[in-house]
């Protein structure tokens, strides 16, 4: 039997989660707003996926395996953080050498799609506290009773849930206003999304070695 009450709590405790400012939807809106929507979309399914990859871990139970394992979560975690660290270069850098301004920032070779849908799926794969977010948004509505099948729609439904919160950032910061304000203040706003990663990355390291300690 559905249980159509704990469905709901599960899908707003995970919208609320998902939605909130980090690192993957600061970046799917850089994204957007410097290339259009649809290069802020393909990334945003890249997103969606390595979301949804966490959403199956912590599903079948490995979640818990994971946050057991005080070695794989913190390798996992001194990764995620390198890689984090590594985008906040690629931002900085961009800041301090902006692209020419005449350069249409919608047009893409047949390959970039193919490189923001890996970043994009590498960003939350590298994110090991996307197990934690679903584990908690998954208990919020599952009870013991439950079965498979509530357990199979909670998460098909949250990685849904996922996919429509990375596009509606996609869509609202592709839109033309927005996309000439990042472009007049490109400058400042790639500096900032480089020091927010760094310290996301930053952090997510120490938390690995403060877990082991």
């Amino acid at each position: 039997m559905i249980d159509w009450a704990g469905l709901v709590s599960i899908f707003t405790a995970f919208f609320v989660v998902a939605a909130s400012p980090g690192p993957a939807t600061l970046a799917v809106s850089t994204v957007s707003a410097g290339s259009g929507p649809r290069c802020g979309m393909t990334f945003g399914v890249g997103l969606a996926l390595g979301l949804a990859f966490w959403g199956l871990v912590a599903a079948t139970g490995l979640g818990a395996v994971l946050q057991a394992s005080t070695h794989l979560l913190m390798a996992l975690k001194i990764a995620g953080g390198l890689y984090l660290i590594w985008l906040a270069y690629g931002s900085a850098r961009s800041a301090i050498h902006p692209p020419v301004a005449s350069r249409d920032l919608g047009h893409q070779d047949k390959g970039s799609g193919q490189r923001l849908f890996a970043k994009g799926l590498m960003l939350n794969l590298s994110n090991p506290k996307a197990v934690v977010a679903w584990m908690a948004a998954l208990s919020v509505g599952l009870g013991p009773g439950d079965g498979l099948l509530n357990l199979f729609l909670a998460t098909f439904g949250c990685a849904v849930i996922g996919l429509v919160i990375y596009f509606a950032y996609a869509a609202a910061f592709s839109m033309s206003t927005v996309r000439q304000g990042y472009a007049q203040f490109r400058r400042w706003i790639d500096g900032l999304v480089s020091t927010l990663l760094a310290i996301a990355g930053v952090s997510l390291i120490r938390s690995a070695f403060e877990r082991a300690s």
